[in-house]
């Protein structure tokens, strides 16, 4: 049984998610909110491989993380990010919070209104060390073929 609080994990949520709103770089985020421990981190967006490059794969550890950031922002860039919708579980350290952005191919330059989920899940000092996202790949495969309407 997990020792660690549901507010605890809430505040690292919150924080985590704030910081991909406000933008902040990619070896920000990893440093202030990741484990400690390299080994342990995965970074998973669920999705067919064969509409984008960063779908379908787990990356793993800090270089497997920095390469997902660069891999999805050579390709996408976002806007308006907001989350709401926390649900914490402390019996297994995962908290689940529903995203909402725009997001733009940046080859194409088309958009799209997205909802996203994220499951976060913790070590035992309430910081991440699986990163799971559920989004719309159908949508960022059409923009990045230009045939979003």
């Amino acid at each position: 049984m997990s020792s660690i609080t549901r507010q605890s994990l809430l505040k690292a949520s919150e924080s985590f998610c704030t910081a991909f709103a406000s933008q902040s770089s990619p070896s920000e985020i990893l440093t202030k909110h990741f484990t400690q421990n390299s080994n342990d981190i995965i970074v998973f967006e669920h999705g067919l491989p064969r509409l984008a490059p960063f779908l379908g794969r787990e990356y793993k550890g800090k270089d497997g993380f920095l390469d997902y950031f660069k891999t999805i922002g050579e390709q996408l860039s976002y806007k308006d990010m907001r989350f709401s919708d926390y649900i914490v579980d402390t019996e297994v350290r995962k908290v689940s919070v529903r995203g909402e952005a725009v997001f733009t191919n940046k080859k194409t330059g088309q958009s799209w209104d997205e909802v996203f989920r994220y499951v976060l899940e913790f070590d035992e000092d309430a910081r991440v060390k699986m990163y799971e996202i559920w989004a719309d790949s159908g949508a960022a495969y059409l923009a990045s073929r230009g045939e979003l309407s």
